[in-house]
């Protein structure tokens, strides 16, 4: 059956504002064009608009600049606020942006691990009300939290997880609770998918997985653009996937004898020494340069370590003795997890991101590439990550941003 007059308005309504906050500013031609709709539906809709105080005129395109065709059309960014936090063992990390993704105040503050619960969770709410004060006076609307752990899919809630501070569940039911806002978490690893398949390395992959390798070890599935989460949330919990050569006994308790033994930073830092590298520079000595660490679910102590590791890449692609050697062992262990992935899923593209991925680049991805096509005979392009320590924080602002949209840019009558 057609749609009612009101529905077909309401349909045309939504798809222009999707366009302008994907695509915008527009003029009406370029929606018209965009949309393939009349010149006269084009000009009601954004009167529609205009007068519902969702889109405004922000400014003219065109040679001569002048006259009603030339005028771009934007949607009103300050309407609401967002927030994302990226929240570590030992530190949370804000940004509040507008609806349109833009930055508008960021800050950061460590919370030492002899920090109470109590006291950790006033420190980061305390942190996200100060910055949200600094970025203007709109409602803060939605806050996206990125976080190591496991996010139940059916509440969406933040499962206790053995090695990880209780103060990070306790924050994300405190945010809840105080906040007037949406509060949505999910897992980090997940986040720097989204981050990289919208604006990163895997932008136009729409089926890819991401291997996280730092300070430990995580992975996130993307299918035909939507990621899979799995039935409890768990997957991508490749610590815990048995591989050749991994050392320890396996256990539901712990990533010993897992694909975590083989490429967490423990065991790339023990491997570049039994390649005789030379323990590189610490993160004093080199200031605040390298990626921020993802601590995936699989968590244990040393979060540090994982600079370490990618210290110790970076130093082997600058051709540090023996590091040759051990650039080829450690590709050889990453290809080892993941043509258990290939084989099984078959993603066509694996992203490595992290600390070690970041720091290994297009070089230790090529190298991954290689091994890993004598291991699987399905081929699959091997991508170093794009976005490096702001994965997580772009990937939690983009899930706040999406909340946001719906709720505030629904047309009357949809």
């Amino acid at each position: 059956m057609p749609a009612s007059p009101s529905t077909a308005r309401a349909i045309n309504d939504r798809l222009a504002l999707r366009l302008l906050q994907q695509d915008g500013p527009l003029t009406a031609t370029q929606l018209k064009s965009s949309t393939g709709l009349s010149r006269p539906t084009v000009a009601d809709l954004v009167e529609r608009l205009q007068e519902a105080g969702l889109i405004e005129v922000v400014g003219e395109a065109g040679a001569e600049r002048r006259g009603p065709n030339a005028r771009l059309y934007g949607i009103v960014a300050d309407r609401a606020h967002l927030a994302a936090l990226d929240v570590r063992t030992g530190s949370v990390s804000v940004i509040v942006a507008d609806l349109l993704g833009r930055t508008l105040a960021e800050a950061s503050v460590p919370i030492g691990s002899d920090t109470g619960t109590g006291p950790a969770v006033e420190r980061a709410v305390a942190l996200l009300e100060r910055t949200a004060r600094e970025a203007g006076d709109a409602p803060l609307h939605s806050v996206g939290i990125g976080a190591p752990g496991l996010i139940d899919p059916a509440t969406g809630e933040l499962r206790v997880t053995i090695g990880l501070p209780a103060w990070h569940r306790e924050l994300v039911t405190s945010l809840q609770k105080r906040l007037p806002a949406k509060v949505l978490v999910e897992n980090e690893t997940n986040l720097a998918a989204v981050a990289e398949h919208r604006v990163g390395a895997a932008r136009d992959r729409p089926t890819f997985s991401l291997f996280w390798l730092g300070h430990a070890v995580g992975a996130a599935l993307m299918l035909d653009g939507t990621l899979r989460r799995g039935a409890s949330g768990g997957a991508g919990e490749i610590g815990f996937m048995p591989v050749p050569g991994a050392v320890g006994t396996l256990s539901a308790d712990t990533c010993e004898g897992g694909f975590h033994s083989l490429v967490g930073s423990e065991a790339i830092c023990a491997l570049a020494a039994s390649h005789g590298m030379e323990p590189p520079r610490t993160r004093a000595d080199e200031g605040a340069e390298g990626v921020a660490a993802a601590e995936p679910r699989c968590a244990v102590s040393g979060p540090e370590q994982g600079y370490a590791a990618a210290a110790y890449v970076r130093n082997a692609l600058a051709g540090a003795a023996g590091g040759e050697a051990f650039l080829g062992a450690l590709a050889h262990r990453i290809a080892l997890g993941a043509a258990s992935v290939v084989s099984v899923l078959d993603p066509g593209c694996l992203v490595l991101a992290g600390e070690v991925g970041h720091a290994g680049g297009t070089g230790l991805a090529a190298l991954v590439e290689q091994r890993l096509a004598l291991l699987s005979p399905l081929r699959t392009e091997v991508r170093a990550g794009e976005l490096g320590g702001t994965a997580i924080l772009r990937g939690a602002l983009f899930t706040a941003r999406e909340a946001a949209q719906d709720a505030l840019f629904a047309p009357a009558g949809s």
